[in-house]
């Protein structure tokens, strides 16, 4: 049997760019979670876990669902849903509607999303489940399902109930889950203004106050109640980049679009993506057994792209790791290791690294090699002598 070693290859490789001001942030929100999404690297957390009241913030997993409704053919845009007395007498934010109305779901979309509309929310779910309280249960199976494990849902509109509970991390994974399995439904979290028949002129404008200030934001909820305090699931753009963020249990409005903006500048300033590798590039060479080729390249897939804090140093330090040597047959691009990079005040970031060719078993000749290399090993393991060959 073969001996497997657990090895690691350290090497330096160098960044282009100057290093950026030391990334330090401090949130004056209860909880925060700041996720980057084309990277997929958490930037920030805190109290990330915890469930928390999300006031209207949870609104988000109404629109979820009902986006899989439309992905799935069970309404499309056009469809009107009747509203009931029960959702017609919702307090709080509304679009005002009455059992006379038929909305449609692209209006009841642009309700929620624009005018965070508690009666939109009702009418929604009873469109879907026949009653909100079965669509709270279909919210909670649905939740565990997309791995939202901190998440209970009483009700479709975020209203103050002790079973309404969310914690950051989860409303995060939620908006994430929009951006980017519903893009053709994404624009509705853009939207500034929804003059729904013009009936409250007061309440035509999106609650989001960052969609106005050219940093890129366009999503998605804000909410508060006097439990919650003031809360924001906010994304934005840069270049090539987007951010997703959530923000919960700030004092004040005011509080929530400062710490909003100071968020997505931070997210955006203090951290770049950097290139490491171009695809192909060969990181290390590993030892083949019973092979027609003694050794195997160790290379990037795809082009190798980290997003790095701006404390870190132009001159990056790395490693290969792998458990080896490999025994053949090899096909070219099995994942053979991984290149671990660490990074200051980041995950360490971890990339598989693939086999650059096929290696085929060899046949007698290398067989009898390994055999003898096998023996060696294990002779000189008994005896701490070293074996000639």
């Amino acid at each position: 049997m073969l001996r497997l070693l657990a090895l690691r290859f350290a090497f330096l490789f160098t960044l282009l760019g100057l290093a950026l001001p030391a990334n330090a942030f401090e949130s004056a929100a209860r909880a925060v979670w700041v996720y980057d999404l084309t990277t997929q690297t958490v930037l920030m957390e805190k109290d990330a876990q915890t469930p928390l009241p999300p006031a209207s913030m949870s609104k988000l997993m109404t629109i979820n669902m009902l986006f899989e409704a439309l992905r799935d053919g069970r309404v499309t845009l056009d469809t009107r849903f009747s509203v009931s007395t029960r959702a017609k007498n919702m307090g709080g934010s509304t679009m005002f509607l009455n059992e006379t109305d038929r909305p449609t779901v692209e209006e009841l979309i642009q309700g929620i999303v624009v005018l965070s509309g508690n009666d939109a929310c009702v009418t929604v779910a009873e469109g879907l489940a026949g009653t909100e309280d079965n669509f709270a249960r279909l919210m909670n199976e649905r939740a565990k399902a997309l791995g939202m494990e901190n998440s209970t849902f009483a009700n479709a509109s975020g209203w103050p109930n002790p079973g309404q509970r969310m914690s950051v991390e989860d409303l995060g994974i939620l908006a994430v889950r929009l951006i980017s399995e519903f893009p053709e439904y994404y624009g509705y979290f853009g939207e500034q203004e929804f003059p729904y028949d013009n009936r409250a002129p007061q309440n035509r404008h999106n609650r989001n106050p960052l969609l106005k200030l050219g940093i890129g934001a366009d999503g998605l909820k804000t909410g508060h109640t006097e439990e919650a305090g003031y809360g924001m699931v906010g994304s934005a753009t840069q270049g090539t980049r987007r951010v997703v963020f959530v923000i919960s249990g700030l004092a004040t409005d005011a509080d929530r679009a400062q710490e909003g903006e100071r968020i997505v500048n931070w997210a955006f300033r203090q951290f770049a993506e950097k290139t490491v590798a171009e695809k192909g590039h060969e990181f290390a060479r590993a030892k083949v057994w019973m092979g027609d080729q003694t050794e195997v390249g160790l290379v990037a897939p795809e082009e190798v792209s980290i997003l790095l804090p701006g404390a870190q140093l132009e001159e990056l330090k790395g490693e290969v790791v792998y458990t080896g040597p490999f025994e053949a047959p090899i096909t070219q691009g099995d994942t053979l290791a991984e290149l671990v990079i660490p990074r200051e005040d980041l995950p360490e970031a971890r990339i598989p690294l693939v086999a650059d060719r096929s290696i085929a078993r060899g046949g007698i000749a290398p067989r009898l090699r390994t055999a003898f290399l096998v023996l060696k090993d294990k002779l000189e393991g008994q005896t701490g002598l070293a074996v000639s060959e």
